[in-house]
């Protein structure tokens, strides 16, 4: 998936404060029969928003504004390191480039997040992505369920296999056979999570009876997996609550979403209990029109990344967004 897409808007695609975005009639038939006013609201995410605010004073403004703005979750992004010398193709762009400087800053997400519950109350607290098999899991879960406490259980877990060789490499994380082992430790997490004396075997984990304290507020934290390939849309129809494809090309990402509404049936599950998150990009053009293209694919959640609102001005960028975009046609 889009796992850290972190190039940077440039000034001159940023509407400037004086600019109004471009607004939709909110009345009128949908294609569906309904009134616009009448759809199931969009939630928006602000992704990859620990990437510009990686201090006390930007984080705390960023989150503030943002839940002001009518952003319903704020989301982290995850790499432990970016190696100096990168080889492994990056999925996402069409030389294969991660569009991001060894010196981009990528805080730990888990604690990022952390910091953000307190400040902003109200949001919902995602990762996009957490590189799963790179971890722990029985860590993990725990940290996950301390920041579920916290947070009043408000936590989203949107994870990945991971794409960068190197990474895995200077971490001493075994890279092949990551999806199986990615797999398991989702399960192995659940295990915990669900109660004391869980036990787990398996390939890659095996514990006898133990009991993991505190165990979420959620009864289940929602797990998002991200990613365009067979394996990703798989991984979604099986283990996942939610499905959070890199792909912003509206045409690809209605394909996508379909295979993974077929993919659920097939396998006897509801369709529209695999929420579908998506990044928006190019929308950022015309934002209104963007929102109802991607309502009529199915999308739930559309996450707008924080780099359109890095550099001067972003912050007010930001609550202009919110007035005009969100306010409006969410």
């Amino acid at each position: 998936m889009r796992a850290l897409s972190l190039r940077l808007t440039p000034q001159s695609s940023v509407p400037s404060r004086s600019k109004q975005w471009p607004l939709v009639a909110l009345a009128g038939p949908a294609s569906d029969g309904l009134s616009a006013v009448e759809t199931i609201p969009m939630k928006f995410g602000l992704a990859f928003a620990s990437s510009i605010a990686v201090g006390h004073e930007s984080a705390m403004e960023i989150c503030r504004r943002a839940e002001a703005a009518g952003f319903e979750s704020l989301w982290g992004g995850e790499h432990v390191i970016l190696p100096s010398t990168i080889d492994s193709r990056y999925p996402y762009t069409a030389d294969g480039k991660i569009p991001a400087e060894p010196e981009t800053p990528i805080p730990d997400p888990l604690i990022w997040l952390a910091f953000a519950a307190a400040a902003a109350p109200s949001m919902r607290l995602g990762t996009c992505i957490l590189i799963v098999p790179q971890r722990n899991p029985l860590i993990l879960a725990k940290e996950l369920a301390t920041l579920d406490q916290l947070s009043g259980g408000r936590v989203e877990l949107g994870l990945g296999v991971g794409w960068l060789r190197e990474e895995f490499d200077a971490l001493g994380v075994p890279w092949e056979r990551r999806g199986a082992r990615n797999d398991e430790y989702i399960e192995a997490m659940r295990a915990l999570w669900a109660g004391p004396h869980a036990e787990f075997h398996g390939d890659f984990v095996d514990f006898a009876p133990v009991t993991c304290s505190p165990r979420p507020i959620q009864e289940r934290i929602p797990v998002l997996v991200g990613g365009d390939s067979e394996a990703a849309i798989s991984r979604a129809v099986r283990l996942a609550d939610g499905y959070f494809p890199g792909e912003g090309d509206a045409e690809r990402l209605g394909g996508l979403v379909a295979r993974v509404r077929h993919g659920a049936d097939a396998a006897g599950r509801d369709p529209n209990s695999i929420g579908i998150n998506a990044m928006f990009g190019a929308h950022m053009r015309n934002p209104q029109a963007g929102v109802e293209q991607l309502r009529q694919i199915g999308v739930d959640r559309i996450m707008v990344p924080a780099f359109a609102f890095a550099g001067s001005g972003g912050l007010d960028r930001l609550s202009e967004f919110g007035e005009q975009v969100i306010q409006q046609v969410g």
